[in-house]
């Protein structure tokens, strides 16, 4: 529930994230995921200032690294992290996994694995809301290597010019993989190219999230308007691209000093400077997270693995019958030769 202290809410929700970030790098450890393609958003939290801007109603799509930004916006973890480890259970019945999870019920229009491949998604959304009259603003979250993707620009064009309740969302994490941002653009001001289209746009400090919240806040009321716009909040990466990259590319002392920038750490440490909140309640805030990410955990494990025919569920239209597996195809062939 909200309280009357607006940092101690968005300390809650970025510990949250982090706490359940650490337990999906646990699942992947103990062989409980589905896949082997994992990639955290440890070091992103701040991310967490945004989803606070936004309202109910609103819509989103997120990249790769997007389990963040779907618990801030109200994912249930057990659900998730079952879909993870692609069981029954998840949110895509185990068949979306990490980087294909969605749950239109709050808004997630869906990750994607394609490197910007959710950004046009949200322009056909704030096209429908602007056709409709409604009050709802779509954003696309996406990280730093969509910068140098087309279908950005294209998408920013058509918002621009058709004055779209949209908001396109640039993590710069400072890595598209294993190269550095500065080696792939000589100018990281992201915001001076949404500009230059005709959107309101922010740089924002991804380790201050107030500052983050106070920054987007505007941009996204604006965009509710008919004013698009586009946020890039600069972070750092914590660990490497997916779960078994070791960052090779990165030195020890880069590494410290991004780590520095926590923004978690910088939440509490403002907490207990302001008096806003004592180090003993944020102690048991972080006991009670702990408790409730280790139950989601071992429950999401606990789940049940999808029946095999569901793989066509979803797939081809309820009223056209499905195709017969191939091992059950086979079996039957096996049995007739006997």
């Amino acid at each position: 529930m909200p309280s009357n202290r607006p940092l101690f809410d968005l300390y809650r929700t970025m510990r949250r994230i982090r706490t359940f970030e650490e337990r999906v790098g646990e699942m992947f450890v103990r062989g409980e995921t589905a896949g082997s393609m994992l990639h955290l958003s440890i070091g992103e939290e701040g991310v967490a200032g945004i989803c606070a801007a936004m309202a109910d109603g609103d819509a989103f799509t997120t990249h790769h690294r997007g389990h963040g930004i779907f618990l801030a916006r109200g994912g249930d973890p057990v659900r998730m992290l079952a879909e993870i480890g692609g069981k029954a259970s998840g949110y895509c019945g185990g068949k979306g996994g990490s980087m294909h999870i969605a749950d239109t019920a709050v808004g997630h229009l869906g990750a994607n694995a394609i490197v910007g491949g959710g950004i046009p998604h949200v322009v056909g959304a704030g096209l429908s809301y602007k056709r409709l009259k409604t009050d709802q603003v779509a954003l696309a979250f996406f990280g730093d290597g969509a910068m140098q993707q087309g279908v950005l620009y294209e998408s920013m064009n058509l918002a621009a010019i058709w004055n779209l309740p949209v908001v396109f969302v640039c993590i710069n994490n400072q890595y598209g993989m294993g190269t550095r941002i500065d080696k792939a653009t000589a100018n990281t001001a992201f915001d001076e190219r949404a500009r230059a289209f005709g959107l309101n746009g922010a740089l924002l400090d991804g380790s201050d999230v107030e500052a983050v919240n106070a920054a987007a806040t505007p941009i996204i009321d604006a965009a509710r308007e008919g004013a698009p716009g586009f946020l890039s909040m600069t972070c750092y990466r914590f660990h490497g691209h997916a779960r078994m990259d070791k960052s090779p590319y990165r030195d020890d002392t880069e590494e410290a000093e991004g780590r520095a920038r926590d923004p978690v750490a910088k939440a509490r440490g403002v907490l207990i400077e302001r008096a806003e909140a004592p180090e003993a309640e944020l102690d048991a805030l972080d006991r009670m997270i702990a408790d409730e990410m280790d139950t989601a955990l071992e429950a999401a494990i606990g789940e049940g693995a999808p029946d095999i025919a569901a793989m066509f569920a979803d797939v081809y239209d309820p009223g056209e019958l499905p195709p017969i597996p191939v091992r059950q195809h086979l079996a039957a062939i096996l049995g007739e030769d006997r």
